[in-house]
């Protein structure tokens, strides 16, 4: 399978505001509306951690998706869009309280800020939304926002179960953000192709397409905590190293680098002993080799859509995904 950057055949689009504009405006309003509660404080935190921006990746996959695959009726699959943001916002304002996080998006974390109580709350509240907005869609449909819910659950304890733990390997760090980050782009793209009224054969495939976009994302996330500018990433780099988070550049290091196994084990390390693993990482070949892993999966999500007829919005969608993999060259 070839994983060669995409020449698209139309002129695509630099943002997906050029195509979904609308849709995603939508989005930002509706999200406003469900952040709303008779507790302020819900509100504020909820609001703080929202408002903040962040990628809005998954609602343009979503949205994408649904418009590649002949969408029409934008009322369901923006209420989806809104209830996977929810979600995944929920996610994060629990794992800031279950990593100790300080900083989210350039700024002080919603645990750091408003503390550990509230922050969870909201966290609950966040994922009642978002579940109030799946309540009115049929069966199967909250039957796949559920299991995207209960593999985040699973994920994180997977995850929590191999922090600073030398023994985790490549397969398990696939498990970890297959269930963590790609379960949800799943979702939504399955979804999206559900509501489009396209068969069972192309839903699969969205799926499918979801799923090695979100495996693409969170690789490359992974490379980013390494090699990025911090002023670019928007928060510390070398978090995972920090915290102990199994990673792919550390998953792949501590296979064959037997120094960044003995400190990846080590229940914290000093400022000095992050820059040696660092350091370590950089001078490496895992780097290369974690951007290879990461373009298979994006060469299997432009696979997928491959059984889509051409649109701008399938132009894009391959456009995005070289865009993601791109953000590591």
């Amino acid at each position: 399978m070839s994983t060669a950057r995409t020449t698209p055949a139309l002129t695509t689009p630099t943002s997906p505001a050029a195509l979904i504009g609308d849709e995603l405006q939508l989005v930002e309003h509706r999200l406003g509306e469900l952040l709303r509660s008779r507790e302020t404080r819900l509100t504020d935190i909820a609001a703080y951690l929202i408002g903040a921006g962040g990628k809005r990746a998954r609602p343009a996959v979503t949205l994408l998706v649904f418009r590649a695959c002949g969408g029409t009726n934008v009322r369901d699959i923006v209420d989806v869009a809104v209830a996977l943001e929810l979600i995944h916002s929920a996610s994060l304002l629990h794992d800031d309280i279950i990593d100790g996080s300080q900083v989210r998006r350039g700024r002080d974390s919603a645990r750091r800020k408003y503390g550990v109580a509230e922050t969870l709350v909201t966290g609950d509240f966040l994922f009642s939304r978002a579940f109030q907005i799946c309540g009115r869609f049929d069966e199967r449909l909250i039957d796949w926002a559920a299991e995207a819910c209960v593999a985040l659950t699973e994920g994180e304890i997977m995850q929590g179960r191999f922090r600073r733990n030398p023994d985790v390997t490549y397969d398990d760090y696939v498990e970890i953000i297959a269930r963590k980050t790609a379960s949800l782009f799943e979702v939504g793209a399955r979804t999206a192709a559900y509501l489009a009224a396209t068969d069972d054969a192309a839903v699969d495939a969205m799926g499918r397409c979801g799923r090695h976009v979100g495996m693409t994302f969170q690789m490359i996330d992974d490379l980013l905590d390494v090699t990025a500018a911090e002023a670019t990433l928007g928060k510390p780099v070398g978090l995972d190293v920090r915290e102990g988070n199994p990673s792919l550049p550390l998953v792949l290091a501590i296979a064959e680098d037997d120094e960044v196994r003995r400190l990846f084990a080590k229940s914290a390390l000093s400022d000095a002993e992050v820059a040696l693993v660092l350091g370590r990482l950089r001078r490496s070949a895992v780097i290369a080799h974690g951007h290879r892993l990461a373009l298979e999966h994006a060469a299997a999500a432009r696979e997928a859509l491959r059984s889509l007829p051409d649109s701008a919005y399938r132009q894009y969608l391959l456009s995005l995904i070289d865009q993601l993999v791109e953000r590591a060259s």
